[in-house]
């Protein structure tokens, strides 16, 4: 049943990895914020109305900070870096996310730092680099504090939804996030951001895609997964997603494979077998939580 959960989560960022394609070829530049705000509230009020149910009690006080933690910050960032960095750059950048899960994950849940869970995000870290990163890149500043600064958001959004027994299905919690989510994401946008043009069919056609593969399923098979395997070895599962963005660049953009990203691929393949091998063995201060009714 483990190989099932691993699977199903393993999709999620493998979607993902498609954001950078689509943020580039067809949104439209300059509204990181708002484009955001259009990948997540809409699903979270598509998920809200197949499984209506409000959060009760200090619950309320939770999905909004697991929002903001896992969808406002995270994708705003996102956003901004994906707009500042070329595409290689953010992925490398955001692939600090399960070390820091290594040692969120000990200070929050009181799970030992194990040494293969170190060395399986440093070795994802190192495959990353060799995968996405060229001669003659150029960094900007902006979009690296936000590049690690949305790994360091999903890193404690990842743990605080594991410390915390969510109340509800998977459906509806998954909705109460990424509607608490998308509504910050809204104000924020309102605030920094200039309004919105008008949109053509290919923007349209990004966004949906966004919304309904990208955040609607991709995060009810992601929370699931938090909820039946150790955080580390799902935020392992996390450099899936570079290594599906550069596949598809080179499917889609014609753009060539090195030896360098060949040997970057295999890296992050092994750190992924690494992880999950290093969080198999749960503590005993580490319980299993199903979330109820889950699929």
């Amino acid at each position: 049943m483990r190989h099932l959960d691993i699977v199903l989560t393993a999709l999620a960022p493998l979607v993902w990895g498609s954001t950078y394609y689509v943020t580039t070829e067809y949104l439209p530049a300059g509204y990181p914020v708002t484009m955001a705000a259009l990948r997540a509230l809409p699903a979270g009020l598509l998920l809200l109305v197949l499984a209506p149910r409000l959060p009760k009690g200090i619950w309320w006080l939770r999905i909004f900070i697991l929002g903001a933690l896992n969808f406002t910050l995270f994708w705003a960032f996102l956003f901004v870096a994906a707009y500042r960095l070329p595409g290689g750059v953010a992925a490398t950048v955001g692939a600090v996310q399960p070390l820091i899960v290594v040692f969120l994950a000990a200070l929050l849940l009181g799970t030992a730092i194990r040494s293969a869970s170190v060395l399986a995000a440093l070795i994802g870290i190192l495959g990353v680099g060799l995968l996405v990163l060229g001669s003659g890149i150029s960094l900007d500043l902006v979009g690296v504090i936000a590049g690690v600064g949305g790994a360091a958001s999903m890193a404690a959004g990842t743990v605080l939804t594991r410390k915390w027994h969510p109340p509800a299905p998977l459906l509806t919690f998954t909705a109460w996030q990424l509607t608490a989510g998308g509504l910050l994401l809204v104000l924020l946008a309102i605030l920094i951001e200039p309004p919105l043009p008008p949109l053509d069919a290919r923007n349209l056609s990004g966004i949906s895609y966004l919304a309904l593969i990208g955040a609607a399923l991709t995060y009810v098979l992601w929370f699931r997964g938090i909820s039946r395997i150790e955080p580390v070895a799902v935020s392992a599962l996390g450099f899936l997603s570079p290594l599906s963005a550069v596949l598809i660049g080179w499917a889609l953009l014609g753009q060539a494979l090195t030896q360098m990203q060949i040997a970057g691929a295999a890296l992050v393949v092994a750190a992924i077998c690494l992880g999950q091998r290093a969080g198999r063995v749960r503590p005993p201060n580490l319980p299993k939580y199903p979330i109820r009714n889950s699929v």
